[in-house]
């Protein structure tokens, strides 16, 4: 009983630094970087970062622990596997939408692509996560996938879930700093430089803490061997887990 309820505070705050992330990269960027638009000047950049962080690190880390949650033990996991997925569609179509709105952005502007190490890490962040989502859905998810195959393939998405968490989190904070040494210049507009820690520098410097924050608590509920699934229906044998899920 303790272990369950010391799990839904973890999920809780893991919920509510997910929440925070969200907040706070959205009023960085509406408030500091003059909101939002798609029509290749910066405000179409400006959803880059509030579509990364918001698929890549938090959907994507709720749904990383979704088989955690002591509610879906003893249930069919069909249901469960299909929010699951659903939730990773989710953060793939945010993701490439993010991806097309900065690549968007520097070919209006004649910036180049992917010049900075952030931008090879987030790439490569992207790119890692198609691929398991693709693998995911036709290797754990098809009932016409072999039981070999999944096992086979588990402890390669459990690997690749908790590395592409981290990528992920590393691309965020990466790209935080570099956004913020790109506008915090002490220029004619009125910004102070970065290194004298204006508002706005506290503000993004903070943002990059609750991301980090937000992925450890993560992968702390992931790495707690009391909070994995126990099944208890003999239909739920014939799967394996999706992404993320590490034993049954």
């Amino acid at each position: 009983m303790r272990s369950v309820v010391v799990f839904y505070l973890c999920f809780l705050l893991c919920v509510g630094l997910g929440l925070a992330c969200i907040i706070c990269v959205c009023v960085w960027n509406s408030h500091w970087r003059g909101g939002f638009a798609w029509d290749g000047t910066a405000q179409q950049f400006n959803w880059h970062p509030v579509l990364m962080v918001t698929g890549l690190v938090v959907v994507y880390g709720i749904a990383a622990v979704l088989y955690r949650i002591p509610l879906t033990w003893g249930q069919n996991k069909l249901p469960w596997k299909l929010l699951h997925a659903a939730l990773m569609f989710i953060t793939l179509v945010l993701s490439i939408v993010g991806l097309c709105a900065v690549f968007d952005f520097h070919n209006a502007n004649n910036i180049s692509n992917l010049y900075s190490l952030h931008s090879w890490i987030g790439i490569a962040a992207t790119a890692l996560f198609a691929l398991q989502w693709v693998v995911g859905v036709a290797g754990f998810l098809l009932p016409c996938s072999p039981v070999s195959l999944r096992k086979l393939l588990k402890p390669v998405h459990v690997w690749m879930g908790g590395s592409i968490l981290s990528l992920s989190i590393v691309a965020c904070i990466s790209g935080i700093n570099e956004k913020l040494f790109f506008v915090l210049k002490g220029t004619i507009n009125g910004t102070q430089p970065y290194s004298k820690l204006p508002l706005e520098a506290l503000l993004g410097n903070s943002l990059g803490v609750l991301i980090v924050a937000f992925g450890l608590v993560v992968l702390r509920i992931l790495s707690n061997q009391n909070w994995q699934r126990q099944d208890s229906r003999p239909e739920d044998s014939a799967y394996t887990p999706l992404p993320q899920e590490e034993n049954d």
